[in-house]
């Protein structure tokens, strides 16, 4: 059996890694995938695959046509470096994707979701480290001062570990191995805790543990 001083050590623990979840949660700047510069735009846009499939091919080479396009620029109203300075001889039609903008569809969408995933699931993990803190100190507490029960502050020792650790990631396969960890980890500090409370002789424990019931179940909702 333990006593109040094993839950209190188990809560310090616990609110340790609450304070490094929260600053891991912490907005940052998503990557993005590289962008092309301007000379590249250019030169794909002037003989790349995605300019003829467009349709926009122009031989300077045959005959007449350095004439054509000396003629075109003298037209009033139109500037000579128009259609340099744009890398597009003709524009495109209204909503067509340029060429630069068809690269990685497929994988920004992917790590779009896959940071959405994430970001609830860190979120999840917040609140209910906060929740559990906050049942343990103001129902839990007062509740061992009458009748000790078992208690594992290991499992607290190990979830502010796994946090920290994954702190220092912020993003990646070790990340969410880390994430994946810690929800495993505060799942068992909170299941425990429900079966230790089965040994309460009276009814007191029943509202602290549909509380932690609770708890559980929003961290594991999808």
């Amino acid at each position: 059996m333990a006593g109040p001083a094993a839950l209190l050590v188990s809560i310090g623990h616990q609110a340790g890694a609450l304070r490094t979840l929260r600053a891991a949660a912490a907005p940052h700047p998503p990557r993005s995938p590289p962008q092309p510069s301007h000379s590249q735009t250019l030169c794909a846009g002037r003989s790349g695959p995605a300019w003829h499939s467009l349709g926009e091919e122009m031989e300077v080479s045959e005959p007449g046509g350095a004439q054509e396009l000396e003629e075109e620029r003298k037209v009033p109203g139109k500037s000579p470096k128009e259609g340099e300075e744009s890398g597009d001889l003709s524009p495109l039609s209204p909503g067509e994707p340029r060429p630069e903008r068809l690269a990685w569809p497929g994988l920004a969408r992917h790590e779009t979701l896959r940071e959405m995933a994430l970001r609830s699931k860190m979120s999840r993990l917040v609140e209910a480290t906060s929740q559990l803190v906050q049942v343990e100190q103001t129902v839990l507490l007062p509740l061992l001062q009458q009748h000790p029960f078992p208690l594992h502050p290991k499992d607290s020792i190990e979830f502010r570990n796994i946090c920290s650790h994954m702190a220092l990631q912020r993003e990646g396969q070790q990340f969410e191995r880390d994430l994946h960890e810690a929800h495993q980890c505060l799942k068992t500090i909170i299941e425990k805790l429900i079966c230790s409370l089965a040994v309460f002789p009276s009814d007191s424990y029943i509202p602290v543990r549909s509380a932690l019931r609770q708890i559980l179940q929003n961290l594991l909702a999808m």
